[in-house]
């Protein structure tokens, strides 16, 4: 009897635990988006601002007739474009695994739902069967009593 009450309170505490594992899970998937909505602004930002360079570029170069000062501008423009296209390349990489990672962050919350949820039913079973051996064990113990009363009287 002794073991069937340690073994629900041993599931209670795995069900506590995977509890808080899923908590966790949950605080790191908000995590998670919440960089990846970052990610994503700041990356629409990037590309915004390559547009307005590249119309900038192109605009120097219509206007340039071919002067040192021109040339150099559109040089220094160009380097630009490639660092901001470069950093848009970055954040894209960026989304990419932070998606990944949501999703196995999102397999593993329902991993451990489902493992929480077996662990209670498990314990809800367990209870039960205590609840049952603890009236058999009173029944019998009643009996015992009566048969050692009428023991008693003969």
């Amino acid at each position: 009897m002794n073991a069937l009450r340690i073994e629900a309170d041993e599931s209670a505490s795995k069900a506590e635990e995977y509890k808080a594992k899923l908590k966790t899970l949950e605080t790191e998937n908000t995590q998670k988006e919440q960089e990846i909505t970052s990610l994503t602004h700041k990356n629409q930002v990037l590309e915004a601002e390559v547009e307005k360079l590249e119309a900038s570029v192109k605009t120097y170069k219509d206007e340039a007739t071919g002067g040192a000062a021109a040339s150099s501008q559109v040089e220094a423009m160009q380097r630009k474009i490639q660092v901001l296209e470069e950093e848009a390349e970055e954040s894209d990489r960026t989304i990419r695994e932070l998606n990944e990672k949501l999703r196995q962050t999102d397999v593993k919350s329902g991993h451990f739902e489902r493992k929480v949820q077996a662990l209670e039913q498990a314990r809800d079973q367990w209870e039960t069967k205590y609840e049952e051996m603890a009236k058999k064990y009173a029944d019998t113990k009643k009996e015992l009593d009566e048969f050692a009363a009428e023991i008693g009287n003969l």
